[in-house]
């Protein structure tokens, strides 16, 4: 197994549902017509199969990527033994609410309450089949109740005793601030960390340092920014930093050179992408295309459900 396999991840954000934010859906993943829970449920299946071939083993799941996690349940169950030798990250906080629809209204709805996770917590178990080695509060911003609510984090308390590492993920241009609050929680239970990096958005770097050193666990998300460093457009300034690399191994390269990144996520939905993303090697890079966090998350926004 080659070091970068190992510390690359697969999530299933892109492949648990049939609409999601990421750019060239229809080329990727055919007519939406089409996508159908089995359809969807063999390409999850066929990436996870290519993932355990190439020797990643952390994978990536939430309670709000539609199906991701029974997926991933399912696929576990037809492949006895491998769960020993896999790290299973999911989160909770949202609910998928899209009904399999590509043109819903509300496709998650998001609420960090005690009810929520005492709701969501036997959900998990009964789609992955076992509990997570990773159990993180979803996209955790300066509004959210979830860093001052006593009860729920005793409830966490109680999940880490029970040998779950518990974490968050965060999301929005103050990704740093949660994380430095998170980090001065009174007896804090958490000891994993999902955030937004990559060229257009490392803001949030000093903060992942600052988890690094306290021992947390620090996965990346969204490297290759929902689809738009996938591909270079021809003259522009990623095409001429990658220096003839694929610009999606060249972002995902630079997310692994991060010297406190454990875990980088690569959401591919083909397995083309997934094998790409697997060749990636560190690659340093100076921030030559880093944007403004709050036009960058605006932008974010307002992509449309595909």
């Amino acid at each position: 197994m080659h070091a970068t396999s190992a510390r690359l991840g697969l999530g299933l954000a892109a492949v648990g549902r049939p609409a999601y934010i990421t750019t060239a859906r229809d080329s990727d993943l055919g007519d939406p017509a089409e996508r159908s829970v089995d359809a969807m449920r063999e390409r999850a299946h066929k990436l996870l199969d290519e993932a355990w071939a190439l020797g990643i083993r952390y994978i990536d799941a939430a309670r709000s990527y539609g199906l991701a996690e029974e997926f991933l349940g399912t696929w576990l169950a037809a492949h006895p033994g491998r769960r020993e030798h896999l790290t299973v990250g999911s989160k909770w906080g949202y609910a998928y609410v899209g009904a399999w629809r590509m043109d819903a209204a509300e496709h998650e709805r998001k609420e960090h309450s005690v009810a929520m996770f005492d709701r969501q917590w036997p959900e998990t178990l009964e789609a992955l089949g076992s509990a997570p080695d990773f159990y993180l509060i979803h996209s955790v911003t300066p509004e959210s109740t979830a860093l001052g609510d006593a009860v729920l984090l005793a409830r966490l308390r109680g999940l880490r005793d029970e040998g779950v590492r518990i974490g968050l993920s965060t999301s929005g241009p103050h990704q740093a601030e949660v994380i430095r609050a998170a980090l001065a929680v009174e007896e804090s239970p958490f000891s994993v960390v999902q955030s937004t990096w990559n060229l257009l958005e490392p803001s949030v770097a000093p903060a992942l340092q600052d988890a690094h050193d306290a021992g947390w666990i620090v996965v990346v998300k969204e490297a290759l920014a929902n689809g738009e460093l996938a591909r270079a457009e021809s003259g522009s300034h990623l095409e001429a930093l990658a220096s003839g690399m694929p610009s999606d191994v060249f972002a995902l390269g630079a997310a692994l050179a991060q010297p406190w990144a454990d875990i980088v996520l690569s959401g591919a939905t083909t397995l083309a992408h997934l094998r790409r993303g697997a060749s990636a090697r560190p690659v340093a890079t100076a921030g030559e295309l880093a944007t403004d966090p709050v036009d960058y998350w605006r932008r974010r926004s307002e992509r449309p459900w595909r």
